[in-house]
């Protein structure tokens, strides 16, 4: 479904990915791990066409989309949850999800998407006329993730979802994640929680200075001697 191919990519002078060699099929669960400023979020930037490739190529489902501008990219069926959630804290729940729908004029597949993740997330139905901002960290990280569903996406892109989260929100999440996958979502999944990532994975790459540096199945990853040294301490 996705493939990055030698990409490379600046932010100015400074290079922040060096051929970076990506595979996602349809269907999977992929996980980039890596300690922070390693080049994650930069990887999915690059994918969104925030960040512009310098070489190299990304083909989504057989068409580049390198050369694409972001709104092209969302409208073939890429959607992205940032890094810090990111909502539209004065909004309310729902004017939120409403504005993930913004590009789709099919109000039927709206409203059965909208049930959707409102079965995901049912403490979002409770609070649909709050506002963004008042919701807990954890309550808007179900929303940024629910407000990139209401795009219908094919692939989702997700950045740090566990980041500032409590454990047990941490668990939760990541529940989710499984059963949006299971619901025929492909997802790339960017995360410095290793252990929780590799889990879900069926597949993984860690990341190190804008290099790939090793490849697997998630179990495999999460069972290696480096991968545990470097990202899970003394996690079991």
């Amino acid at each position: 479904m996705l493939e990055l191919r030698g990409v490379c990519t600046y932010y100015g002078n400074i290079q922040a990915l060096w051929d970076v060699d990506i595979r996602i099929d349809e269907g999977e669960i992929v996980t980039l791990v890596g300690a922070n400023g390693a080049g994650k979020t930069t990887t999915l930037m690059s994918i969104c066409g925030v960040t512009p490739v310098q070489r190299g190529e990304i083909f989504f489902n057989g068409q580049t989309i390198h050369t694409q501008k972001t709104d092209r990219i969302v409208r073939m069926g890429v959607s992205q949850v940032p890094e810090g959630r990111l909502i539209f804290p004065e909004l309310t729940v729902m004017e939120n999800l409403e504005l993930g729908a913004y590009l789709r004029r099919d109000k039927q597949g709206i409203q059965e998407d909208l049930e959707h993740v409102f079965s995901l997330f049912p403490i979002l139905a409770t609070r649909s006329g709050q506002a963004g901002g008042t919701l807990s960290g954890g309550e808007q990280q179900m929303l940024a993730i629910s407000r990139a569903l209401m795009a219908r996406p094919r692939l989702l892109l997700l950045d740090e979802p566990s980041l500032g989260l409590a454990p047990i929100i941490i668990h939760q999440i990541f529940n989710i994640i499984r059963k949006v996958n299971e619901s025929g979502t492909t997802i790339f999944l960017v995360e410095q929680n290793a252990s929780q990532a590799l889990k879900v994975a069926h597949r993984g790459y860690v990341m190190e200075n804008g290099h790939i540096t090793m490849q697997d199945e998630g179990d495999k990853l999460l069972r290696n001697e480096a991968v545990r040294k470097a990202y899970l301490g003394s996690v079991d």
